[in-house]
């Protein structure tokens, strides 16, 4: 399936555009999957028990509390691994940290960075790490998909949710895969909300909003909403508007797009001061060295 094309295909149907991103952002999920899911998969699958400490360490500033936050999970284990192997604890211990270049080419050479495009590259090009690493992202998607339920969305996200909806097309933008979006999304009965879903298979998050928005809106039209530094550069690489969903104050985040941000937007006065004001409070909560460096 060309799942560019399709968002190729969208035609407007309201003046104005927003980009959602869903993991961290509309529900509280971000969190868990890397806690409960990703990291307990690592651990099992690359054989590092032996510096469990480290390792979670390490995923958690990468993957929430950083300006690698939200990222994709291939770039993102990539980093991972390059931080654990510069840890002195872990080079202490001994602990052999797998070189993952055989993803890094793969990485490097390929935009649509999902889960099904890593099998079929893996399935012609068979290397012992990629094969650790299709295990390890093919069981958390198992895992999540057999266990994760019953996270709602945020409180004033869902009241946003509903007010974007009668107001601008809606896009889910995001790095989780497709499956698991459509899952989530229709279990609290908010797919319906959205004009289209891109995930991991879509490309990046700047692709998505290219195909879907650049070019069909007025200047000023479209904005993208995120709680991670990939969702800034999504909208700064295609000159679009930006609201930040802050990290640990996510409703209140929504509370305050739900009763100025979205009115703002809408009548033009979001951009400048405001915007700007946001942005830095939002960038002061993602540093990029971690703590132990």
């Amino acid at each position: 399936m060309d799942y560019q094309k399709a968002l190729k295909g969208l035609a407007p149907h309201h003046e104005y555009f927003i980009g959602v991103d869903s993991d961290g952002c509309v529900f509280d999920t971000m969190e868990v999957k890397q806690k409960e899911f990703f990291i307990p998969a690592a651990l099992r699958y690359f054989g590092l028990y032996g510096i469990s400490k480290q390792l979670r360490e390490t995923w958690e500033f990468v993957n929430l509390y950083s300006i690698n936050r939200g990222g994709n999970r291939f770039i993102s284990i990539i980093k991972v691994f390059e931080l654990l192997r510069e840890r002195k604890e872990v080079i202490d211990a001994g602990i052999d940290i797998p070189d993952l270049e055989p993803l890094k080419k793969w990485v490097k050479n390929e935009s649509k960075l999902s889960n099904a495009n890593l099998r079929k590259y893996f399935e012609t090009n068979y290397d012992p790490v990629l094969e650790k690493v299709v295990t390890w992202t093919e069981a958390v998607n198992s895992e999540i998909t057999v266990w994760l339920r019953n996270v709602p969305p945020f409180p004033h996200a869902l009241k946003s949710l509903e007010a974007i909806a009668s107001k601008a097309d809606m896009v889910i933008v995001s790095q989780t895969p497709l499956e698991a979006l459509e899952r989530e999304w229709e279990e609290h009965g908010i797919r319906k909300l959205a004009t289209a879903v891109a995930g991991q298979e879509h490309g990046t998050k700047t692709e998505h909003i290219a195909l879907s928005a650049t070019g069909k809106y007025r200047p000023g039209h479209i904005l993208m909403i995120g709680d991670a530094r990939g969702d800034l550069d999504a909208a700064r690489n295609n000159g679009v508007l930006f609201f930040p969903v802050m990290p640990g104050k996510e409703d209140e985040s929504w509370r305050r797009f739900y009763e100025e941000g979205f009115a703002r937007f809408l009548n033009g006065t979001y951009t400048g001061e405001y915007e700007d004001g946001l942005v830095s409070k939002f960038l002061d909560l993602l540093p990029e060295n971690p703590p132990w460096a």
